[in-house]
């Protein structure tokens, strides 16, 4: 399988977080898996570390070694995925999110996050 980690997911895992369900663990940890993470998610996490809403700095610092280091594939922003998310109904006005949307449809990827409104966009969501 494929999985999409929304933000507070990735944090959750780099940090050994017991906020991480059962279900998740065992979806990032399997080596059957490819676990995605899109740049979109360094940018939501670089912008909540600058305005103080995070204090990650020196999880950021390393980030692109650390994802290497778990295997993880990153997921760049496609002018199909931007298009895709501008597109989609406004349930979710967070841009950070919609995008995650628009990736996880456009690439047939199960999202694991446990912001239940994904479920609202028809995409397959693991909590």
């Amino acid at each position: 399988m494929k999985y999409l980690l929304d933000s507070h997911v990735l944090l959750w895992w780099l940090e050994n977080d017991p906020s991480l369900s059962g279900k998740a663990l065992r979806a990032i940890s399997s080596s059957e898996n490819e676990i995605f993470i899109s740049t979109v998610t360094a940018w939501e996490l670089a912008i909540k570390n600058h305005s103080g809403k995070l204090e990650i700095h020196r999880l950021l610092d390393g980030l692109e070694n650390k994802l290497v280091e778990e295997g993880f594939f990153t997921l760049t922003i496609s002018m199909r995925h931007a298009l895709r998310a501008g597109d989609l109904p406004s349930h979710h006005k967070d841009p950070f999110d919609r995008m995650l949307i628009a990736q996880a449809q456009a690439e047939d990827l199960s999202l694991i996050s446990n912001d239940s409104m994904f479920d609202r966009y028809g995409i397959r969501r693991i909590w």
